[in-house]
Formats: structure tokens, C-alpha cells, sequence
């Protein structure tokens, strides 16, 4: 079974996490697919907007834990997983077409930093979102950090990465992370109502605002994605080094 399903409803391509099983993890095959769907929607002429939802009971849990601590595990393999998960949110973020981003339940860590890259996102009262990784030792790293104080300030982006906490969508929205919060059952048709709004106007004119938007508000973005990622490759070694020595010490207590 594929874990990205699309669907077209005239102009618009809904590309949509099909891993409900497993919350929507994002692993390497989810974002793999994820990347080629989003690829094809981007140079399809005939799709002027890009809706990016879950299939199941949220929209994503974040990232496959199992494949993250595989990856951190090994020196040399935090890069490469990070890349793949990396393009996804730029792909978002670089197509010249408006990217909606549909939120219900949960959207925390990796699966924000997607839903970053969107243009805007629209959430159900009932979403929690937030950037938890500190509390695991990490940082966010494809594009969480670069992105949020765009999005929501600079002091707002310190308070939630720093405090690692979650918050409601009705904070959400009064911080400017998300555009819309609507009821659970309301979701799709504000989602929708939204895209109508997007297509009334010129693609080639809401594209190109994009492109100019997004340049003005992130001029060094390449600058600071790779910070982020030079960032964590230094938080997983020392995280590494810390537990080398306290097994040390347990050893030489032990003897």
C-alpha cells in the first residue's frame, strides 16, 4: 500500500500521509514518496494548489522514532535522513502554486516543520502543534528553526523550541502559526473554502507573491538550514560522548 495518496479535484491536488496505522510517522519511505508526489504536483500544469492532509485519526505524529535513533545512532547518517525529510518542506515552500496545509489532532516536531513549509495551514479546534525535540536533546533541524520565527516572531519561535511546549490551536491561530481553526467536522470545508479564495485570483500572479514573500521574510535560508543541520550533528555527538562516559563510570563503579 502507498503511503502518499493523491487525489485531483479539478485544479487542485490533494496529497495525502496514507500511514494512519502509524499516526502518519514520517519515515524514510513515507517522505520518499512524499518528495516525488509533490515534485509532480509542482510541475503538473494542470494543478494551480496543493492541499497536504492525513489520512486517519491526525494528521501526523512527527517523525519515525525508530529511524530517527538509527540514524543519530550512527556517525554519518543524521545528515542523509535529514535531507530527505528537508526536501519535502522545501518543495512545499519553492513551487510557484499555493500549498494548503489540512491539521487535525496532531502535528508535532518533524510533521510541523512540513506543515512550515506550506504557504498556510488550516487546523481543527482540536489539533495540538509544537516543536518538542529539546526534550530529547536535539533541535529542530529540517527547517523548524529557520522557519517558525518567520511564521509566529522571533520571540514566540524561542519560547516554544526552548520550552518544548504544545499548545492548543486557538493559541496557534493568535500567534499567526496557523491561518484558520475551525471545528473537527468543519475542516475540510474550510480547507476547501480556502482554496476557493487562492483560485479566484491569477496563478501566475499568487505565485510569483509567493516567491517574493517568502525571499523577503527567509534571505539567508540556505545560510541557517545548514546551521540547523551542523547544529544537531553536534547535539548527537555529544549526547553520544555523555553516554560513552557515564557508561564508563558505571563500569569502573561496578569493578
Amino acid at each position: 500500500m502507498s503511503m502518499i495518496v493523491t487525489e485531483d479535484r479539478g485544479p487542485v491536488r490533494h496529497v495525502v500521509l496514507n500511514r494512519p496505522e502509524k499516526r502518519n510517522a514520517m519515515s524514510q519511505e513515507l517522505l520518499l514518496e512524499l518528495g516525488d508526489a509533490l515534485r509532480s504536483a509542482a510541475g503538473d500544469t494542470a494543478v494551480d494548489c496543493v492541499v497536504l492532509r492525513g489520512e486517519g485519526p491526525v494528521f501526523s505524529a512527527g517523525v519515525d522514532l525508530v529511524e530517527l535513533m538509527a540514524s543519530t545512532g550512527q556517525p554519518g547518517m543524521l545528515r542523509p535522513f535529514r535531507n530527505v525529510f528537508l526536501e519535502c518542506a522545501n518543495l512545499c515552500e519553492t513551487m510557484p502554486k499555493p500549498v494548503v496545509c489540512q491539521i487535525h489532532r496532531t502535528c508535532v516536531g518533524g510533521a510541523l516543520e512540513v506543515a512550515l513549509g506550506c504557504d498556510l495551514r488550516v487546523a481543527s479546534s482540536d489539533a495540538q502543534l509544537g516543536l518538542p525535540e529539546v526534550k530529547f536533546g536535539i533541535i529542530p533541524d529540517v527547517g523548524g528553526s529557520t522557519r517558525l520565527p518567520a511564521v509566529v516572531g522571533l520571540g514566540r519561535a524561542k519560547e516554544l523550541i526552548m520550552t518544548a511546549r504544545l499548545i492548543d490551536a486557538a493559541e496557534a491561530e493568535r500567534i499567526g502559526l496557523v491561518n484558520r481553526v475551525v471545528a473537527p467536522q468543519e475542516l475540510e470545508s474550510a480547507t476547501q473554502a480556502l482554496v476557493e479564495e487562492l483560485l479566484a485570483n491569477s496563478p501566475v500572479a499568487v505565485g510569483r507573491a509567493k516567491r517574493v514573500i517568502d525571499a523577503s521574510a527567509r534571505p539567508a535560508l540556505s545560510q541557517t538550514l545548514e546551521m540547523e543541520v551542523a547544529v544537531q550533528e553536534y547535539c548527537v555527538a555529544e549526547a553520544r560522548e555523555r553516554a560513552r562516559q557515564d557508561s564508563e563510570s558505571q563500569a569502573a563503579l561496578a569493578g
